[in-house]
């Protein structure tokens, strides 16, 4: 019974984590929840993993990458990739994956994408290469880095805490970099190689500060006197060039017909590039639509900056409306117009419209990571948001890190803690613990931006601690490893562990790689015990695969990349199959050559 409750919660699991609609922490916990409430677990087994060793220090590393982002570690080094433009744009993006890569061998993946973002769109700019074809490898090489050391990855870091509590030894600092560092020599081959022909190039060469092309949404009214009342609509559109895709009036949505005669108390909604929207705010007779307006003194001041903003993962803004949060209010800049990826914009116009889940105005609807806001505001407004965590400031400012001198200090307390963790002089989490503390207490990091984290990435691991014990405890492993077993034997141990690291990489798709790692990894331990060989080349094996799943922009660093490189679900398919190919026939290879089936 208790295998199916568990195998039960897996398949809830993988839906809830495959849709937007449910947070992901929050699905996290219901699984918990659930799992407590069935008898499955005790409460002591459920919650478990949130007083587990490797989460806290989980946590600490992510708080302590926020010191190095704000000392300006990353970013020192990333503006000066433009320098390798001189090679040409291979040349360009290989020097650019590579120093990505080298970070996120000990930085996590998701903040090293973040910290790379807005350099890597400027030096491209400088560089006269398109951004699109820069982020996707951008995010690539993050995601390849992870399989360098222990550290690269909280992927690496549960599985060790999960093998540990199998009864098996805990990873090694550097057990990975044997089979990781072909893994990311080829993994860039490959991109680099295949990259310029299959990835888009959606935007013109253009110049330092030069905007990636991407559709905005945005609303519209004509205010008192406007001389555009009681004209048709095709005034606007034909006249000016807008595209209007709807009408709203007195709670009605009306078609967008050129011959509507607009009145003045309707709301239309707008879509078009940059220069569209500016060219609206710029015009008499029709106005923009921000919930509150600044003072047209400040909004005209001479310093006032106009730049693209995109959400990024753990952002307090995420889930939230501009309303919700007093955006104007809190921030001091007006947010002008609004890009998300093509699927979910297509889903906003009907929103919008009226056509789904009620009318919402601009102002309401819930940001989502990825989502790119065109705000203009007064420059010291837009260097105090570039310097905060809430958004990535990605064009029309040139971001400055305010504590550059802090930089050394800031190297030198995080590779401390690192290495007093790895060594054994303290405990993993007290040693993570001090770093960070360090860290505030120097000013190196405010206190309030270390603690900007991820959360979701804590309780999600937590969580997913809590369904590997139910897949030990219930059984449920020992079931799966007899199939698994079963269908892989004509292949041997190479078969099943290729069968393994298949199903990892399927599962890290609706999931996420810590989840799918926790989830295959009990079935691995009970496979090798079925078939009488070591079990450590199946956990590996599944560790690296985790961090190996390129086909979809679902993880966390391609989800950043998305909507700034106007990337379609296509152009990860297209390069990421061949490239996760790629590294599943080489791992097949290289892990059982570096931990043998019979040691």
């Amino acid at each position: 019974m208790n295998i199916a409750i568990v195998l039960g919660l897996v398949l809830v699991a993988l839906v809830l984590f495959s849709f937007d609609a449910v947070p992901i922490e929050f699905s996290a916990l219901c699984v918990v929840c659930l799992l407590a409430l069935t008898g499955v677990l005790t409460p002591a087994q459920a919650f478990e993993g949130f007083s587990n060793d490797t989460v806290i220090f989980i946590f600490t590393l992510l708080a302590m990458t926020q010191g190095l982002a704000s000392t300006g570690v990353v970013q020192l080094i990333g503006q000066r990739l433009a320098f390798f433009a001189r090679f040409g744009q291979r040349g360009f993006v290989l020097a650019m994956m590579v120093t990505v890569a080298a970070f996120s061998s000990v930085i996590s993946n998701t903040v090293t994408t973040a910290a790379f973002l807005p350099v890597a769109i400027g030096a491209a700019n400088r560089a006269r290469v398109p951004t699109s074809k820069v982020l996707l490898p951008l995010a690539y090489a993050s995601m390849l880095g992870g399989t360098l050391l222990l550290y690269g990855t909280s992927t690496n870091l549960v599985v060790s805490a999960a093998l540990k509590r199998l009864g098996m030894r805990p990873m090694g600092v550097t057990e990975l970099t044997p089979v990781g560092l072909p893994v990311v020599l080829v993994g860039l081959a490959v991109v680099v190689l295949l990259g310029p022909r299959l990835l888009p190039s959606r935007e013109g060469k253009g110049t330092e500060g030069a905007w990636t092309l991407r559709d905005y949404l945005t609303e519209a009214i004509l205010p008192p006197g406007s001389r555009y009342l009681g004209r048709e609509l095709a005034e606007l559109t034909e006249g000016l060039g807008l595209r209007v895709v709807g009408v709203l009036r007195e709670g009605r949505t009306l078609a967008a017909a050129p011959s509507l005669r607009l009145r003045g108390d309707e709301r239309l909604l707008i879509e078009g590039q940059r220069e569209d929207i500016l060219r609206v705010k710029d015009l008499r007779g029709i106005e923009l639509r921000p919930d509150v307006r600044l003072a047209e003194g400040e909004l005209g001041a001479p310093d006032a900056l106009l730049v693209e903003a995109s959400v990024p993962v753990g952002s307090p803004l995420v889930g939230r409306g501009l309303k919700e949060v007093a955006f104007v209010e809190r921030y001091g800049l007006v947010a002008l117009a609004l890009h998300r990826r093509p699927a979910i914009q297509r889903a906003t116009k009907l929103q919008l419209l009226g056509r789904v889940f009620g009318e919402r105005s601009m102002s309401m609807l819930p940001l989502s990571v990825g989502d790119v806001l065109l705000l203009r505001g007064p420059r010291e407004r837009v260097e105090a948001l570039a310097s905060g965590t809430q958004l990535v400031v990605l064009g029309g400012h040139e971001y400055q890190p305010p504590r550059y001198g802090k930089a050394a200090l800031a190297v030198a307390l995080f590779l401390g803690a690192l290495a007093a963790g790895s060594s054994g002089v303290l405990p993993l989490s007290v040693a993570g613990l001090t770093g960070m503390l360090a860290m505030i207490a120097t000013r190196c990091v405010d206190a309030r931006q270390a603690f900007r984290v991820d959360w979701r990435v804590v309780l999600l691991i937590g969580c997913m601690m809590a369904l590997g014990v139910a897949m030990e405890v219930s059984g449920a492993g020992h079931f799966l490893g007899g199939l698994v077993a079963r269908f892989g034997a004509s292949g041997g141990p190479r078969g099943v562990l290729v069968l393994l690291m298949v199903l990892t990489l399927g599962l890290s798709a609706p999931m996420s790689n810590q989840a799918a790692a926790l989830v295959v990894l009990p079935v691995a331990v009970d496979v090798a015990r079925r078939l009488g060989v070591d079990a450590r080349p199946f956990a590996m094996g599944v560790a690296l695969a985790a961090s190996c799943s390129f086909i979809t922009p679902l993880e966390p660093s391609c989800v950043l990349v998305y909507g700034p490189g106007h990337y379609r679900f296509s152009d990860f398919f297209r390069l990421g199959t061949p490239l996760t190919l790629v590294l599943l026939v080489l791992l097949a290879v290289a892990v059982p050559w570096m931990w043998p089936f019979n040691p």
